[in-house]
């Protein structure tokens, strides 16, 4: 059973399920009709549907657990200029752990000792089979779909000397990934009509169309994949672009209470408050 945008939900009775949601709900997720689909995304659902006239009750992430997240640098060229770094001939490549993953409307708990904290709205895709050593004309088959994400940032633990030139530590805080709200079928998603908006406590900070991105999802899936093993379930992350707040005037850094919103058209969008502790 194929899907357009798919969500994962809690229904009235607690019950975990995935659904397909209408696209006119997209603005307005929880509390909508869902077509309940059985079974598993990253394998395959029932040819029927099992429900009908189900509603959601709080919306999870449309994985629950993942093998690991990969996220990309400097994948627009307007980033990497405020940044003042060159745009690579490769993509950058770090890492965020499983437990990074959160759901698109969680609080984000920020650690004490995690300082001058950043967002980066971003496109996120996820992989529905084992992929190694695919070519860049085969990796439109590994890709389940498309969601946004956060990848929340420390920079006081990006930049030097705390560091040492490595982002893993900076980004890899337990809940730093919120994802979601829907799932957007690879093959029913045109990438070059798509925007990208974040916004903190209702200001805009980024606004983007994919087709400005240096690496698109399919070279970034045949490049990771070049002698790795990339599991079923993975969320790539594809990078940012400007507007961050460590690269504003006066770096207006994330505060305790501040909501982040990361919106893409046809998808959703993930709406997240910073508890610092």
């Amino acid at each position: 059973m194929s899907f357009t945008n798919l969500i994962r939900f809690e229904d009235k009775d607690g019950r975990v399920r995935y659904g397909d949601i209408l696209e006119a709900n997209l603005d307005h997720i929880v509390g909508s009709e869902v077509q309940v689909l059985e079974g598993d995304p990253i394998g395959d659902f029932a040819s029927e549907l099992a429900d009908t006239g189900i509603y959601d009750e709080q919306v999870l992430p449309p994985v629950e657990t993942v093998p690991i997240i990969l996220c990309i640098g400097l994948n627009y060229l307007e980033h990497a200029q405020e940044a003042g770094l060159q745009v690579p001939p490769n993509p950058v490549l770090f890492i965020k752990p499983p437990d990074c993953l959160a759901g698109p409307y969680e609080d984000i708990e920020v650690p004490s000792h995690a300082g001058m904290m950043d967002y980066e709205g971003e496109l996120c895709f996820i992989i529905k089979q084992d992929a190694k050593n695919i070519t860049y004309e085969e990796a439109p088959n590994f890709i389940l779909g498309y969601t946004a994400g956060n990848d929340v940032s420390s920079r006081l633990w990006q930049r030097p000397p705390r560091a040492g030139g490595q982002y893993c530590y900076a980004k890899g805080f337990d809940k730093f990934a919120p994802i979601g709200p829907t799932l957007r079928h690879a093959a029913k998603t045109d990438l070059t009509s798509l925007v990208l908006q974040t916004r903190v406590n209702g200001e805009q900070r980024q606004y983007a169309s994919f087709s400005s991105m240096i690496f698109n999802s399919y070279k970034i899936l045949a490049h990771l994949s070049k002698g790795c093993t990339v599991r079923k379930g993975t969320v790539v992350m594809t990078g940012t672009p400007r507007g961050i707040a460590g690269r504003m005037p006066l770096t207006p850094w994330l505060q305790d209470g501040d909501i982040v919103e990361v919106k893409i058209s046809q998808i959703g969008a993930i709406s997240n408050r910073m508890v610092m502790h």
